[in-house]
């Protein structure tokens, strides 16, 4: 428990200051995108706001779900954090829509932009959403932070489309190459962020977290000395990487439960590693006398 405490400090800090950097650049590009006429620019910058918001919610949802459980929460608080992947998601595939109409109106006519300007800031860009990318990388098997990930590598993509097309624009004069960067960049956001939501939406429906499969769970609990059958297993997640297990074990009598229940616990802790689990040791007759009513003869 202390060690996941730590893990998500860790994680709240890391969220913060990719925040604090993003933040001030997106400043610096709106100005510079207007400056510069830059549809990609003012594009990009309109995307970094969202993941701004998106952040600082993601930093909240981290720090939420670091809340002890309560009477009124017995779980806790872990599914903030996939609910904020859930927005963030959706945030995603909003400002992608944005982006490619605004990006279909200047096909027709692209506007005159002022590369320099777009060559300068956007290699700028590149430079933090690199910084941004490597603090947060190696912890996306958080959902949470994943969404945020995926925001900052939108960003990384997007500064990338804005110096290309800075330079067909400068170089090659081609004009178009604004409005064709914009389009690119919105449907490798959706991508992402089509991915996100449905992972999100997996957490919220309770399935199976993806790196297990429970008929290999089940038939594990099924292999175990004194285990007849395996019914009701159940297998979820609260927070994306917290794993709960719910299962009746059958026993056969040929050893006591407090055993069973030992050499189960281990094995799945072990094995699978999921070490929150709720075990109930039945008798083989435990259906049939469930099945009779009080009184019957």
């Amino acid at each position: 428990m202390a060690h996941a405490h730590r893990r998500t400090g860790n994680l709240t800090r890391r969220l913060a200051a990719v925040l604090a950097l993003t933040a001030v650049f997106t400043v610096v590009e709106a100005i510079g995108g207007w400056l510069a006429n830059s549809l990609a620019l003012l594009a990009d910058a309109g995307h970094m706001l969202g993941d701004n918001i998106a952040l600082a919610l993601a930093l909240v949802a981290t720090w939420s779900a670091r809340r002890p459980p309560d009477p009124a929460r017995t779980y806790g608080y872990q599914r903030a954090e996939i609910l904020a992947a859930l927005f963030n998601g959706v945030a995603l595939i909003v400002i992608a829509f944005y982006v490619s109409v605004e990006a279909w109106e200047r096909f027709s006519s692209p506007p005159q932009v002022e590369w320099k300007m777009m060559l300068a800031i956007g290699s700028a860009g590149l430079l933090v959403n690199i910084v941004a990318a490597l603090l947060l990388h190696g912890s996306q098997q958080n959902l949470n932070v994943r969404g945020a990930y995926l925001h900052v590598l939108g960003d990384l993509l997007g500064s990338i489309g804005v110096l290309i097309a800075a330079v067909c624009t400068g170089v090659g004069g081609w004009a178009i190459a604004d409005p064709v960067a914009s389009a690119v960049l919105s449907l490798i956001i959706v991508y992402g962020a089509i991915r996100l939501v449905l992972q999100a939406v997996h957490v919220l429906m309770e399935g199976t977290p993806a790196h297990i499969d429970a008929k290999e769970v089940q038939a594990g609990l099924a292999e175990l000395p004194g285990v007849a059958e395996v019914h009701d297993l159940h297998l979820w997640t609260l927070g994306g990487d917290h794993i709960v297990l719910t299962a009746h074990l059958v026993s056969d009598h040929s050893r006591p439960p407090n055993g069973v229940l030992r050499a189960a616990t281990r094995m799945l802790g072990e094995r699978f590693d999921i070490t929150h689990t709720t075990l109930q040791i039945e008798p083989p007759d435990y259906n049939i006398v469930k099945s009779v009513e009080p009184g019957a003869d």
